[in-house]
Parts: structure tokens; C-alpha cells; sequence
């Protein structure tokens, strides 16, 4: 009869009782809640990002006309530039343009496809290139003056 006590208790002590699994299961489903929207916006700043870096190609040719020339046009000319201002077909960006190009200054404008961000419509991030006292531009990125794309989905070296 001893022998049968001790394999009733080695019987009930295999496995997790059904509370030890709830509590499991709500800890795993609190962590899911808090990560998922984390790794959701990662995303869309992992795409915001392709756009800053499809926005460069209009960030180099800038650089190298002020280069070669020693200050920036007082016009946007995309040709003196040699940038391409058609619509593209990519999932991100949709184009490029030029805005507020004057003696010191000129904002590169990237229309990224809203649907990236959740809105509707275009949203659009600015590249601002300013000359410095040593002729050399300092860039700084923000968002976009008309349809500004939300500054939580900026990259981390545009906020």
C-alpha cells in the first residue's frame, strides 16, 4: 500500500496545472501587446528610411554642384543637378522635387506613398541643405512642410 501512495504522488506532481498555463499565457500576451506596435513603427521607419536614402541620389548632386561651383543656384534647375523628377514606380517614394532653392539654402522634398504611414494621399520629408561658412552644406532632415509625414515614423538621424 505504500508503494501505490508514492505513485499517486509522483503522478500528480508531472506537468503545469491549468493556472500556472493562464499566467503564462497572459504574460506572453501583455509582452505581445506592448512589442507589437514597437515593431510596427520599426517598420515604418525602416521604410521612411529607403526613402531618406532614395532622396540621397538629389542630396549628392546638390552637394556636387555646390562643390564645383561654390554656392547654390538661386533657381531649382534639376538638370544643373542632374536629378530625375519624374513619379517613380517604387512601393516608398514616390518622387522628388525642389522647393525654396535660394542664394543659401535649398529643401529637397521626398512624396513618400502615404500608405507606408497609414494616411492617405502623399506625406513628405524635407532634406534642407544650408551653406556653411566653409562653403560646405550641412543637411538637415525634417518633415515636410505641406503634408508632413508624422515625426514618431522619422529615422533616427532625421529626429
Amino acid at each position: 500500500m505504500n508503494m501505490q501512495k508514492r505513485n499517486i504522488q509522483n503522478k500528480n506532481q508531472k506537468g503545469f496545472t491549468l493556472i500556472e498555463l493562464m499566467i503564462v499565457i497572459a504574460i506572453v500576451g501583455i509582452l505581445a501587446a506592448i512589442a507589437l506596435p514597437a515593431y510596427q513603427d520599426y517598420i515604418v521607419r525602416s521604410k521612411i528610411s529607403e526613402a531618406v536614402v532614395g532622396m540621397s541620389e538629389a542630396k549628392t548632386g546638390v552637394t556636387e554642384y555646390v562643390s564645383t561651383m561654390g554656392a547654390i543656384p538661386v533657381t531649382a534647375d534639376a538638370d544643373k543637378f542632374g536629378i530625375d523628377l519624374d513619379e517613380r514606380s517604387g512601393e516608398i517614394l514616390n518622387k522628388i522635387s525642389f522647393v525654396n532653392v535660394v542664394g543659401t539654402s535649398v529643401t529637397i522634398v521626398g512624396h513618400v506613398n502615404g500608405a507606408v504611414t497609414g494616411d492617405t494621399g502623399l506625406v513628405t520629408l524635407e532634406l534642407v541643405g544650408t551653406v556653411d561658412d566653409d562653403r560646405s552644406l550641412v543637411w538637415v532632415c525634417q518633415p515636410g512642410t505641406t503634408d508632413p509625414i508624422a515625426s514618431e515614423y522619422l529615422p533616427a538621424n532625421c529626429r
